[in-house]
C-alpha cells in the first residue's frame, strides 16, 4: 500500500468566498487601532 502525502498539509486551490487582505495590512490595521485606542484614551491628560 503506497503512502501518499504521510504528514504533509493539503492547499486547497480552490477559489474561496469572501474579503482577501493580506496578512501584513491585518497587523498595520491592527497596530493602527490599537494606536488610535491609546491617543483616545489618553486624550483628558493631553493639553489640547
Amino acid at each position: 500500500m503506497p503512502v501518499t502525502g504521510a504528514g504533509l498539509i493539503r492547499f486547497f486551490e480552490e477559489e474561496t468566498y469572501g474579503i482577501k487582505i493580506k496578512p501584513k495590512y491585518v497587523v498595520l490595521m491592527a497596530v493602527g487601532f490599537i494606536t488610535l485606542v491609546m491617543i483616545l484614551w489618553a486624550r483628558p491628560l493631553l493639553p489640547f
